[in-house]
C-alpha cells in the first residue's frame, strides 16, 4: 500500500479496517479477542490497573479483555476526558459487563466523574495501523502518546485486526512505540 501523508494514510486504513470488519461473520467476530494471549497476560501483574478503551464499531474489541483481566485479579480503567481540550486521564471501570457507571464523553463512552481516578500500569491502545516493529498510527489527536510520554514505566500494548499491519509508518519523535500488538492470529513484540 503506497500512501503519502498521515491524513491520507488514516483515511485509507479506516476504510481497510471497516471493509475487513464488515466482511467478518458475526459468529467469527464473537470468537476473537476473548482473552489476552498467555505471554501478554504474564506481562501484567496480579492486582495491576489495566487501561483499555471502549471500542467503536470497527476497532478491535477490548471488552472481553476487560472482563477476563477483571476476573483474573486486575482492575480496569477507561480513558476519561473533562472536555475535548482536556488531557486524557483514566477512571476505574467498576463493572466491565455492564455500562452502568459509564456516560457519553467527548470521544465516546467513559466512566462517570464519580469513578476513581487511577493510573494504569498497562495500557491497551486502539490504533488505525501498526508495523511489525510495533510502531502505531492512531487517530491523530496524540492523547495516548502524550499520556505514555509522561509515564514511561507503563506497558503499552495494541489491539488490532490483521489487516491493519503495514510495512512502514511515518514515525515522528513524539510517537511512542508499543511493547507489542495483538491481532487475532499473532502477537507482535518489539525487540
Amino acid at each position: 500500500m503506497l500512501v503519502t501523508g498521515k491524513a491520507q494514510l488514516r483515511s485509507t486504513l479506516r476504510k481497510v479496517r471497516r471493509d475487513h470488519v464488515d466482511a467478518l461473520p458475526a459468529a467469527t467476530r464473537s470468537l476473537l479477542f476473548l482473552r489476552p494471549p498467555r505471554p501478554v497476560a504474564d506481562l501484567i501483574a496480579d492486582g495491576a490497573i489495566v487501561g483499555l478503551y471502549y471500542p467503536t464499531q470497527y476497532e478491535a474489541p477490548a471488552r472481553a479483555y476487560a472482563q477476563w483481566l477483571y476476573e483474573n485479579g486486575r482492575r480496569i480503567a477507561l480513558p476519561w476526558f473533562a472536555d475535548r481540550g482536556s488531557a486524557m486521564q483514566f477512571r476505574e471501570w467498576r463493572d466491565p459487563w455492564e455500562d452502568a457507571g459509564l456516560e457519553d464523553g467527548p470521544f465516546g463512552r467513559q466512566p462517570d466523574s464519580a469513578a476513581e481516578l487511577v493510573t494504569p500500569a498497562a495500557l491497551f491502545v486502539p490504533l488505525l495501523g501498526f508495523t511489525a516493529r510495533c510502531e502505531r498510527l492512531g487517530q491523530g489527536a496524540g492523547h495516548y502518546d502524550r499520556w505514555l510520554a509522561e509515564r514511561p514505566a507503563a506497558l503499552p500494548l495494541g489491539l488490532a485486526w490483521d489487516c491493519q499491519l503495514v510495512d512502514h509508518l511515518p514515525v515522528e519523535p513524539h510517537d511512542i512505540p508499543l511493547r507489542g500488538v495483538i491481532t487475532p492470529t499473532r502477537f507482535y513484540e518489539r525487540a
